[in-house]
């Protein structure tokens, strides 16, 4: 494997995150999503929301070699999404974090990039204050859980029930420390 890396993300690397995300979401979530709305799918729009949340938060970028292979991006968790399922805040609910996205583009898998990206986003929240994180994985989405699930977080019993595109899709909500090793 050529040196892989984690760095923070840059504005300029919009672009190649929103492809990143529409290249993994259509073949990670083509059972999970209905075709429409990945079909659906806008680079310029993603890139726009991808080059705000650079600019505003926590968003790191996995390299290999000369190529961006995934990211992430987190922050402190809105109360809302840390809170148990009849909307009662956790005792430790100012350090939550959120890890709201966690992609590494399919043709780059397993070779330990999402692993780095957890690792050196667990890091940057714990700098500032965050104590444990959650994350949303659809139910139906093995491989992002059983991912987690060696990093040590878990499913804490807490399901959310969002609407794609006219279907149902079941989340599971994972938490876990922080201070991570590499996977």
């Amino acid at each position: 494997m050529a040196d892989a890396d984690v760095r923070p993300a840059e504005p300029a690397d919009a672009e190649e995150l929103a492809r990143i995300q529409i290249t993994t979401w259509r073949a990670a979530y083509e059972r999970i999503l209905p075709a429409e709305v990945l079909a659906g799918l806008d680079a310029a729009a993603i890139a726009g929301q991808w080059r705000d949340a650079i600019e505003h938060g926590l968003v790191f970028v996995a390299t290999e070699g000369q190529w961006l292979v995934g990211f992430t991006a987190a922050g402190p968790a809105p109360e809302s999404e840390s809170a148990d399922a009849s909307g009662n805040p956790p005792d430790d609910v100012s350090t939550v974090a959120l890890v709201g996205t966690l992609l590494v583009e399919p043709r780059w898998a397993r070779r330990g990039h999402g692993g780095r990206l957890l690792a050196a986003a667990g890091t940057a929240l714990r700098t500032t204050g965050a104590t444990r994180g959650i994350a949303w994985v659809p139910e139906a989405d093995p491989a992002s859980l059983g991912f987690y699930r060696r990093a040590g977080w878990q499913p804490d019993g807490t399901v959310r029930t969002l609407d794609a595109g006219g279907r149902p899709l079941r989340e599971l909500r994972v938490t876990g420390e922080l201070d991570l090793e590499l996977l």
